[in-house]
């Protein structure tokens, strides 16, 4: 049945209360031979009009039946209130009524009905005071969004009611949001995740207000989502995010309110995080609407955001096997030939966020005209990356794998435990229940300690490159700041934002922030030794994984120590190994003479690979100079800058018989 069919079907019966009206003024007309009555409107055309029969039929519908009776229930209108409403819509929805209330306005220009119109045409007094207040501010029509009283200037009778496009949109059908709303309020998608039952029962059950505190990829919102789906409700999602944008945040909530309760549905508003210190009044504005309300947020609830006490809940990270089945479900028909959830284990993303990524990952296979590989589930999953977290660390793209890694076996089995950590994470803290107590979070720190170029940084790179994840290397002048607390400040942030981005956090030169306390002999010491117990207590809540880097590993606070899940050392590497390094930084592609002597350059140069990845770089760059292919006289050469750059001499006994290649600068 089409929905308008009650609405208009009252429309019928209101055009014979109009002609009432006629009537009435008709016999009231003080001048009916006025010469100028064809200015406005003639007695004649709204004969005419009046003449003309209804456009449907006005057999009487169940009101339960048609969105007018529907609309009555939901926002509480009485026998009157409908009234009122079908006067001041029916001129959107019949042009005719434009002239007809033209005429009994008379005035031409007012083609709408006034307060006193709408009263009279509803069969109440224009002097009753219960009359009026169904159109004060506090009424249902009012409060609700659907009628809305204009020129506030004049007299109370004659102010005109209008009916929002979007109330009579619904009234015809329309499902459609309105304009202004939408990016910001969209039905939300529900996911099978958890167990939104109990939740679910509870909003069935009368249930209005509910605060779900959620963890950085966690289910809260779909939590919320498939519980307005089990009581019967639509789930409106209200982006809380692009409302914060707003210049007044509180100045949609009353159209969304009505939105939500015309649709009869309910609100879900996430993430409250994003408001900040908007949060207060916009939380009121959204806590009095007359619909259930679910909010979800990171940050703990405050009684001053509400007078009504809500129902708080914490939501569990979501299940690894649950996560790995929506993968699958998400994947379905990509065909995809590999386990989703060994591949998709490291990454901790909310339901909404696997869709995309599972999305992105079938875009990116089509492009490429392949089936979904693993390569495409980790690109996806990486694109659910925020680019907040970019502005306080330096994003880098794994390109590095294992084969890359020269270093000492025990220290490479070492880095591979680490990785081995944050793939069976799940496993272990949340189906084994191996997580400490002492609110400390499932966070994996690491301190790689080793002088400078001895493979920190590529070793936190292959990690990253081997979990799918990206590196994030910590930008440190964005972070320390001269001014007391300021450091924290930014500290908190960046933590913060790393909590919601599923990558590795690469502290280099990390003494520089997590050095040991000292004694307190002046208020600079207090100060920074507040700094570093700010930094334990942080990290110990931490949910990524981290990686410090330093070359002073005695540097750092042995509290620091104690908290790490692992220490890799670093050493210089032996001959074995450098010569090694050479092989690998000089590759596979640069042109080599037959003159190259890697073995003598491995024994007699202690470099590190960060040095002799240098020192190769500078002689291929003499090489294509020359236009010719490396030759031994560009490596001795290249080494020389190195010592150089690190202050060293460059002694006879080093370079032995290659020292005549910079005799004029190698001292005896």
């Amino acid at each position: 049945m089409n929905p308008a069919v009650g609405l208009l079907g009252r429309l019928g019966r209101l055009q014979d209360a109009v002609g009432g009206a006629v009537g009435r003024r008709r016999a009231d007309d003080p001048a009916p031979d006025d010469p100028f009555r064809g200015l406005y409107l003639s007695d004649d055309v709204i004969d005419g009009l009046l003449a003309v029969p209804g456009t449907v039929d006005l057999d009487p519908v169940p009101a339960e039946e048609c969105r007018l009776g529907q609309l009555a229930v939901d926002f509480g209108l009485s026998e009157l209130d409908v009234e009122l409403l079908l006067v001041a819509v029916a001129p959107d929805v019949d042009s005719r009524f434009e002239r007809f209330y033209g005429y009994l306005n008379d005035d031409v220009t007012r083609r709408r009905a006034s307060i006193g119109l709408a009263l009279e045409l509803s069969g109440a007094s224009p002097a009753d005071a219960v009359a009026r207040g169904r159109l004060a501010p506090g009424a249902p029509l009012l409060d609700g969004g659907l009628v809305t009283v204009e020129d506030p200037d004049r007299p109370f009778l004659t102010r005109a009611l209008r009916v929002p496009d979007r109330v009579v949109a619904h009234l015809l059908g329309d499902d459609r949001s309105a304009a202004g709303l939408r990016g910001l309020l969209a039905v939300d998608r529900a996911y099978p995740i958890g167990n939104a039952g109990p939740l679910g029962a509870a909003l069935a059950g009368g249930l209005r207000l509910a605060y779900l505190r959620d963890v950085p990829g966690g289910a809260g919102r779909a939590l919320a989502t498939s519980a307005l789906t089990a009581a019967g409700r639509v789930p409106f999602l209200l982006d809380l995010t692009r409302l914060a944008e707003e210049s007044d945040p509180v100045a949609p909530v009353e159209a969304v309110g009505r939105e939500v309760r015309l649709r009869r549905a309910g609100l879900v508003a996430a993430p409250v995080d994003a408001l900040a210190e908007r949060a207060g009044p916009v939380l009121r504005a959204l806590v009095e609407l007359p619909v259930p309300v679910l909010l979800v947020g990171r940050i703990g609830w405050d009684p001053g955001w509400s007078t009504v006490v809500p129902l708080t809940l914490d939501v569990p990270l979501a299940d690894r096997r649950e996560r790995a089945a929506l993968w699958q479900t998400e994947l379905a028909g990509g065909g995809a030939e590999f386990d989703p959830e060994t591949v998709t284990a490291p990454y901790l993303l909310a339901p909404d966020q696997i869709a995309r990524a599972s999305e992105s990952a079938r875009v990116q296979a089509a492009y490429e005209g392949t089936t979904v590989s693993a390569a495409h589930i980790r690109h996806g999953a990486r694109a659910q990356n925020a680019a907040s977290l970019e502005r306080l660390a330096r994003r880098i793209a794994p390109a590095v794998g294992w084969d890359d890694l020269v270093l000492p076996t025990s220290t490479v089995d070492q880095i591979r435990e680490l990785a081995a950590r944050a793939r069976h994470r799940d496993q272990v803290l949340s189906d084994w229940r191996m997580r400490p107590g002492g609110g400390r979070g499932r966070g994996i720190t690491a301190l790689f300690a080793g002088d400078s170029g001895t493979g920190k940084t590529m070793s936190a790179e292959v990690i990253a490159g081997e979990l799918g994840l990206d590196l994030y290397a910590i930008n440190l002048a964005t972070v320390v700041d001269k001014y007391v607390g300021e450091t924290e400040k930014n500290l908190d942030r960046l933590f913060t934002e790393a909590s919601g981005v599923n990558g590795v956090l690469l502290f280099d030169e990390a003494d520089a922030i997590f050095g040991k306390r000292s004694e307190v002999r002046d208020a600079h010491d207090r100060y920074a030794n507040i700094e570093s117990a700010f930094l334990l207590q942080r990290m110990e809540s931490f949910d990524g994984l981290a990686v410090l880097a330093t070359n002073l590993r005695s540097n750092l606070d042995d509290a620091f120590t104690r908290r790490l899940d692992a220490v890799v050392d670093f050493p210089t590497p032996d001959d074995r190994l450098r010569r090694a390094l050479w092989e690998r930084c000089l590759g596979g592609r640069l042109p080599r003479a037959d003159d190259l002597d890697l073995d003598f350059c491995a024994s007699a140069f202690q470099l590190s690979g960060g040095n002799i990845r240098s020192a190769t770089l500078t002689a291929a760059y003499l090489a294509a100079d020359a236009g010719r292919p490396v030759r031994m006289v560009d490596l001795i050469r290249a080494v020389q800058r190195e010592y150089r750059k690190l202050g060293r001499l460059c002694l006879e006994s080093e370079f032995g018989p290659y020292a005549g290649l910079v005799r004029s600068e190698v001292p005896a």
